[in-house]
């Protein structure tokens, strides 16, 4: 899979079948749209080519406040790969671009990539305080020569899959049902720094992320999760949270991996959630913390050996 920084910087190619969008968390409905682009690629013999932007457009306009996004950029270029798109394009979202009316906007697109058919579902508009909206662009298509195909939206046992609905589930820890919206586990990447290493002197070494303020993280409370290192994966018990057994207010995000001690300071470390064991609880004493700890530890090797490998 192809990725360009730049749109100005292709030549019209090969037939082009292309979607536009953030694709926060790339859950089942982002999946089942692609699927049906890459389909309609191969049948063609064209390109299926996602464009994307960075920041995203919420991002420019609003900022980073608050815990909300629920994926990476480079998380969902990875994602982009394993759906089987042929390129993706990461524009950088600026006012220029922010301005552009819908026609100015395919305009440009057109004198960059062949297009054959841009899609969208329901709700999608795009251009300066989306004004092209899915009549407009239909005229455009008519006019400029390219189709619009619109997308229902996907329902999943019974229900359409939002981000907003994942973001919700969440933020309530109930994370197997935000796993199986979105197709997989929920996952936080980041850098393994220095903690107070108040983990090991109980005997339970953690690795302390450092996660990017702008991504949302589950409910306060202790995960199952796998870790992902170069090195390897490994079963790990998270704790989401404040530490309230020693009077901490920071949230942190800290994972024990099971049969692990090994100094990984500085190193990249994925979280992938399966499920949460319990709320945080404040313990009278570091003892009956501890005793927890290895409760924890009992279920998660527990899921683990029961777990049959499937998400939802």
């Amino acid at each position: 899979m192809w990725i360009e920084h730049d749109l100005n910087r292709l030549v019209p190619d090969a037939p082009t079948q292309l979607v536009v969008g953030a694709f926060d968390g790339l859950h089942r409905g982002h999946q089942a749209l692609l699927g049906e682009v890459v389909a309609a690629a191969r049948a063609g013999a064209g390109q299926a080519v996602v464009l994307t932007f960075d920041p995203l457009p919420r991002q420019f306009f609003n900022g980073n406040a608050g815990h909300f996004w629920l994926s990476s950029l480079d998380e969902r270029l990875e994602q982009f790969a394993v759906l089987g798109l042929d390129g993706v394009i990461v524009q950088p979202f600026d006012t220029s671009v922010a301005t552009l009316s819908a026609r100015a906007f395919l305009s440009w697109i057109r004198g960059h990539l062949r297009l054959a058919a841009l899609w969208a579902g329901p709700d999608f508009a795009l251009g300066h305080r989306r004004e092209g909206t899915l009549d407009v662009l239909r005229r455009l298509g008519a006019e400029l020569g390219f189709e619009v195909h619109t997308f229902a939206p996907f329902i999943w046992r019974g229900t359409a899959v939002h981000s907003s609905d994942i973001r919700r589930l969440l933020s309530e820890g109930r994370i197997e049902e935000a796993n199986d919206l979105l197709g997989r586990p929920y996952r936080l990447t980041g850098i393994v720094c220095p903690g107070e290493q108040r983990g090991r002197q109980l005997g339970f070494p953690t690795a302390n992320l450092e996660i990017p303020p702008e991504r949302l993280l589950p409910q306060n409370g202790i995960y199952v999760c796998r870790a992902r290192l170069e090195r390897g994966a490994f079963e790990a018990v998270t704790n989401v949270g404040t530490r309230p057994t020693f009077d901490h207010s920071d949230v942190t995000v800290e994972a024990h991996l099971l049969d692990f001690d090994v100094d990984i300071y500085g190193e990249r470390l994925q979280l992938d959630f399966f499920t949460r064991l319990r709320p945080e609880v404040r313990f009278d004493s570091a003892a009956g913390l501890v005793a927890q700890m290895h409760e924890d530890v009992v279920q998660a090797r527990r899921w683990f050996a029961a777990w049959n490998g499937e998400i939802g």
